[in-house]
């Protein structure tokens, strides 16, 4: 019994020049198992040609006249959120980049990329696998680093002005009283901004609290 031939991937070109189009529709036609379903000069155009073929994976450009790639990459997935787009593009800047994988762009090759790897990361979406170039895949690791030492935010930076200026007298061994004489206020309202502190710091006690304003360099 013979096996069954397995379908070929349906890929859709988008780009607006159009020898890129002829270009990649060529080193594609050379690929086992992929087969180039349609090309479209624009944003507008590829959304019409998605309907009409309904296309495994687009190749998608991101700066175009018109409607531009990442609005291209927003509107074809609400249409079809199976497909896999692979942006396909001579931009790396951060406001080009961010913008489409966040529209859900699958993938993200720059257009320095070899046939052959245009050509394994389409096999891959296919496969529900993820391509990104190097460049792209350094720049979101940084990306994430930056944001993942942002978000660690120190707890004292939780404290108001006033918590700050009782957790330093706090930190001093300093009472109450003591406290509220010298910032004039009453000693209720010092045992209230205590009581803030401990739950902003996480700690139990006065001394913890010490021990951590002397830790992270806000007391003498």
């Amino acid at each position: 019994m013979e096996m069954e031939e397995a379908e070929a991937i349906k890929v859709l070109l988008v780009d607006d020049h159009e020898m890129v189009r002829i270009g990649l529709a060529a080193v594609l036609g050379t690929e086992d198992g992929i087969e180039v379903v349609g090309e479209a000069g624009s944003g507008e155009e590829g959304i019409r040609l998605a309907q009409e073929y309904n296309p495994d994976v687009v190749l998608m450009d991101l700066v175009m006249d018109g409607m531009d790639g990442i609005e291209t990459t927003r509107q074809l997935l609400k249409l079809y959120p199976d497909c896999k787009v692979i942006v396909l593009t001579s931009y790396l800047d951060d406001e080009k980049m961010y913008p489409v994988i966040e529209a859900g762009a699958f993938s993200y090759l720059l257009k320095t990329s070899r046939a052959s790897e245009v050509a394994d990361a389409i096999r891959a979406a296919a496969r529900g696998q993820s391509v990104l170039e190097s460049q792209v895949a350094s720049k979101m690791m940084n990306r994430f680093r930056s944001n993942a030492k942002s978000s660690e935010a120190p707890a004292y930076k939780e404290l108001t002005e006033r918590e700050m200026e009782v957790l330093k007298l706090l930190a001093q061994g300093r009472s109450n009283q003591d406290i509220a004489d010298q910032l004039i206020i009453g000693i209720k309202t010092v045992k209230f901004h205590v009581t803030n502190i401990l739950a902003k710091l996480g700690v139990e006690d006065r001394t913890q609290a010490a021990i951590y304003a002397y830790k992270n360099g806000l007391a003498e």
